[in-house]
């Protein structure tokens, strides 16, 4: 690379990983570990991350669950120029509609609880890839998961902190949750063990359901059924009937059925991709979010390279401004099942986005308007404008980091959640990135039996009948979950994500920008400090924005941030090490040498292999 950006300093907090063999990284070092153990004993990338994602859920059930979906985006090394979306995104129940919930007097969907709930996408989307792509047999795969489940895993403080936030409402309203999370009555201190026997039964059924059947094959297919036709959704969809607490303060009785959870089948699709320095950067369509980060990238691809480093004020400003515009066409537009991506993505339009950018910065919501379609706005209700709820809410979703100072429940009850992700390469070219989310243990109350809740992906879409991300029955919700994977010459090079929701493609950018065009080693590019901006509404509930606003690292330096004020920013100062929970691996197909990284904020996600 011939530019180096700031903020690429030879010392990092940890090195990049090299070798040959296998890379694994994710947001818990359990996860990881699992991963890189089955690529040790022989398994592939699938099943190294099929292993990991199901120990997620025990490690950290505040930020994902088996209740809740996942995306993946990854590269099977037998076609290596045939990028593939894992979709393991459930959709609306048959009874999730406008009328039901405007009839409970709803203006938009709650936050917490079961009307919230779309159906569990993540469990069926892994045991397809495992199928389709793995090499193990279930019971190997979940021998990780089970054993972490039984025994137990150290609570993260973390983990500890989000029980006691919500520990009032699984006193008063949600008791099995309290059953589970409050054993002795208060939540768990940080390094005891936290066993969940009642979620390794359920894996433990699904593996019986399979005992019969011939073949690694029909062994997984049989333990789909289960999940999708037994136990898990029947107790699920009689649970989930009962009223109780929602975060609008409200009791309400969810809508999802047996019948749902049938339904729900999880697969394949072709990822939206775009060419950005030579590179080739492939995203969900628009039912996620993804196509945002390609239409930043469309958008910056016409500066210089000095002009898009990070860690200046020019590029900052740039960075914030271009994700404005995307971002508001995300929340405009994105959801329709056919929206035409080749036009949102094109010189013409993107030229005339790159156009509203001027120097200081704009609090206006400027989405671009679209042939053929009329544009519906989202509400657009600022954050202090929002009163307080009736009652105590719960996890409402992976918005973004607490603010110093802020607590950890606000006034209505509501919390700050996140989620989780994944990267695996092996000697062999496999490669995925997947970021698992939903279903964290105070999306709505634990189901007696399961050790698990429902996701509540639905409160990302509208209850308006003009909205592209409406709620209707039988239609996926417009997800943050964002994994990336970047191409070069047709071969994969990097897989990389973070959680963080709205958040997720927004922090990526930086990471991407430094690695691609400023020279930065995939550990450098994690390490240096980040921001992003609260200038569109949210995803998560109570749906809010802040005009102009954005949230930066303190390390970004004062020179920068101030600069930035000036242009009219709106600056929250997030401290030095706040922002984002990136990973990555990489490979380099002319040498097949193998790289990963992990973010080292809150000192829980790490990278291995050799």
């Amino acid at each position: 690379m011939s530019t180096t950006f700031t903020h690429a300093e030879t010392s990092t907090t940890r090195p990049t990983l090299q070798g040959r063999f296998g890379m694994s990284a994710s947001t818990h070092w359990l996860a990881t570990a699992a991963a890189q153990a089955v690529l040790e004993r022989g398994g592939n990338a699938f099943d190294a991350a099929t292993a990991g994602a199901f120990v997620l859920h025990v490690v950290e059930p505040h930020l994902n669950g088996p209740g809740g979906d996942m995306t993946g985006v990854f590269v099977a090394a037998k076609t290596p120029d045939s990028p593939q979306i894992l979709m393991g995104q459930g959709p609306a129940p048959a009874g999730a509609s406008i009328e039901h919930y405007t009839g409970l007097g709803l203006s938009t969907v709650p936050g917490a609880g079961a009307l919230a709930a779309a159906v569990p996408g993540a469990v069926d989307a892994w045991l397809v890839l495992l199928r389709d792509h793995g090499t193990w047999a279930l019971g190997e795969v979940l021998e990780f998961a089970i054993d972490l489940a039984v025994h137990g895993a150290p609570v993260l403080e973390r983990v500890s902190a989000a029980i006691r936030s919500v520990s009032e409402l699984f006193t008063e309203h949600w008791p099995t949750s309290a059953a589970l999370w409050m054993p002795e009555g208060r939540p768990p201190a940080p390094g005891s063990l936290m066993r969940n026997p009642e979620y390794a039964a359920v894996l433990r059924g699904l593996l019986a359901a399979g005992t019969e059947a011939e073949g690694r094959t029909a062994q997984i297919e049989a333990a789909r059924a289960e999940w999708k036709t037994g136990l898990v959704a029947q107790k699920a969809a009689e649970f989930a009937a009962t009223p109780h607490r929602h975060s609008d303060g409200g009791d309400h009785a969810g809508v999802i059925t047996t019948e749902d959870f049938a339904a729900f089948d999880a697969g394949y699709e072709t990822p939206a991709t775009v060419e950005f320095r030579g590179h080739t950067i492939a995203k969900t369509a628009a039912w996620g979010q993804g196509p945002m980060l390609l239409q930043v990238l469309k958008i910056l691809e016409a500066y210089a390279d000095a002009d898009l480093d990070p860690g200046t004020e020019r590029g900052a400003h740039l960075i914030l401004e271009a994700l404005k515009l995307a971002l508001a066409d995300r929340d405009a537009h994105y959801g329709h099942e056919d929206l035409d991506l080749d036009h949102l993505l094109s010189e013409a339009y993107v030229a005339a986005r790159r156009e509203l950018i001027a120097e200081t910065a704009s609090i206006e919501f400027r989405p671009g308007e679209l042939p053929g379609r009329s544009t519906v706005l989202p509400p657009l209700e600022e954050a202090e404008e929002v009163s307080g709820g009736a009652g105590v809410g719960a996890g409402v979703g992976e918005p973004t980091v607490s603010r110093p100072g802020e607590q950890t429940v606000k006034a209505t009850g509501e919390t700050r959640g996140d989620t989780c992700h994944i990267d695996v390469v092996d000697r062999w070219g496999n490669m995925i990135s997947a970021t698992p989310s939903g279903g964290w243990l105070q999306s709505s109350p634990t189901i007696p039996g399961l050790g698990f809740c429902l996701g509540t992906r639905l409160q990302m879409t509208w209850l308006d009948e003009r909205s592209p991300s409406r709620l209707e029955p039988g239609r996926r919700p417009r997800t943050t979950l964002s994994p990336t994977l970047v191409l070069k010459d047709g071969q994969p090079i990097i897989a990389l994500g973070t959680p963080g929701g709205d958040q997720q493609d927004q922090w990526q950018l930086p990471m991407l920008l430094r690695m691609l065009v400023g020279g930065h080693s995939p550990q450098q590019a994690i390490d240096a400090p980040t921001l992003h901006t609260t200038s569109s509404p949210g995803s998560f509930w109570p749906r809010t924005w802040e005009p102009g606003g954005a949230v930066v690292e303190d390390r970004l330096g004062e020179e920068v941030i101030s600069g930035l004020e000036r242009r009219g920013h709106r600056i929250t100062r997030a401290g030095d090490w706040s922002l984002g929970r990136l990973s990555c691996v990489t490979r380099d197909p002319a040498t097949g040498r193998l790289s990963a990284a992990a973010n080292p904020r809150g000192a829980q996600g790490y990278a291995a292999g050799r």
